[in-house]
């Protein structure tokens, strides 16, 4: 009976710490924030922990190491802007400045680091460049090793007179990066080989374009099958394409519109994620829609609509999804909350549980166990 007992209670304490993650906060610190804020997130009923905070300009965009300890961060300035690199103490859920470096462009807006942990990839969105930092195995950053400068322009005379870089990401092998460019509406692919001093390369065929006045903002690739998904800023649309992982083609296979039908009011999409069970796709829509749209992904990768969810707050620039797929949490950034939603296993919809966090400004949510 003894033996039972504890055994009870081992199986019990090794479910409680499997429950916790730690999530990060981006901000923009023009106003109170104090840059970027760690919580502990429960993944069994969506409670939050405030832990620490460290102050950095305007991290608008993180991304984590894929070993979990370390963090970097875009520093979003409108003139040289730059990338800062934080070793992450799990004991005291606390971040400790390593270095910053030139993001060698204007408002960096989006940093990935590839997994074998060597390069982190930066969108600098006013510059229209996309860079490779290397990254020491300190976790710190050495400068930029390639800059990629993009050119041209798009349909809308206002918001795409140049190029605007917005997402780096890398192909689930590792073998392609894929650059969304809102400002000339074309997603390009290059080669990314991380054991090479200049990692990225150019390859045949391999800019998309997409239909004029797109704005390609975030780009996602389906967790388990051949396909990937693009949101469309300006045009409030997702783009569905099929992916061939030998050569990083892209062949679009599907437009949908992240609103519903009978919207009239003004546009502009932000972010895109697909739960890890791969089942459906959220997208969120700032402008006066301030909504996050529902699809289900169909066994050819073709989306349907489901439904579409107020974020209960104004300007949902990024959310996530929590590693066991059961909660959303939208960071709405101009009425400073974060708001988490559970997700129905079924249906995919999604329902307000009921808890917010107050964080001023927040623009990017991550998490690690």
């Amino acid at each position: 009976m003894r033996i039972s007992v504890v055994l009870t209670f081992i199986l019990l304490s090794a479910s409680a710490i499997a429950q916790n993650y730690y999530m990060f906060v981006g901000t923009y610190t023009k106003g109170n924030s104090e840059g970027i804020y760690v919580y502990r997130f429960n993944t069994n009923n969506g409670g939050v922990v405030l832990l620490s905070t460290i102050k950095t300009d305007n991290p608008s965009y993180l991304t984590i190491s894929p070993n979990g300890k370390y963090l970097y961060a875009v520093n979003e300035n409108d003139t040289v802007g730059g990338v800062s690199s934080f070793v992450f103490d799990r004991g005291t859920g606390q971040l400790h400045l390593l270095n910053r470096q030139s993001s060698e462009g204007a408002d960096p807006c989006y940093v990935t680091e590839d997994r074998s942990g060597r390069w982190v990839a930066v969108a600098n969105y006013s510059s229209g460049s996309a860079v490779a930092l290397p990254v020491n195995p300190d976790g710190s950053l050495n400068p930029a090793a390639q800059v990629i400068q993009h050119t041209g322009r798009g349909a809308d005379p206002v918001r795409q007179s140049q190029p605007h870089v917005h997402s780096t990401v890398l192909s689930p092998d590792q073998h392609f990066l894929c650059v969304s460019d809102l400002g000339t509406d074309k997603l390009s692919i290059y080669r990314f080989s991380a054991d090479r001093k200049i990692p990225l390369s150019s390859i045949k065929d391999s800019v998309v374009s997409l239909d004029p006045a797109t704005g390609p903002r975030h780009f996602v690739f389906h967790p388990s099958k051949p396909f990937a998904y693009l949101i469309g800023e300006l045009s409030g649309t997702v783009d569905a394409f099929t992916y061939t992982s030998s050569t990083g083609a892209l062949k679009r296979l599907q437009r949908i519109s992240s609103h519903p039908p009978a919207f009239k009011g003004q546009i502009g999409s932000a972010d895109i994620h697909i739960t890890p069970n791969g089942k459906f796709l959220y997208a969120s829509n700032r402008g006066d829609a301030n909504s996050i749209a529902v699809f289900s992904i169909d066994v050819n990768g073709k989306l349907h609509a489901k439904g579409f969810q107020s974020t209960l707050g104004v300007h949902p620039r990024n959310f996530m999804i929590d590693p066991t797929g059961r909660f959303l949490l939208v960071a709405n950034r101009d009425t400073d909350n974060v708001v988490i939603f559970s997700i129905n296993q079924q249906t995919g919809l999604l329902k307000n549980t009921g808890r917010q966090i107050k964080i001023p400004s927040p623009v990017c949510l991550k998490m690690v166990k």
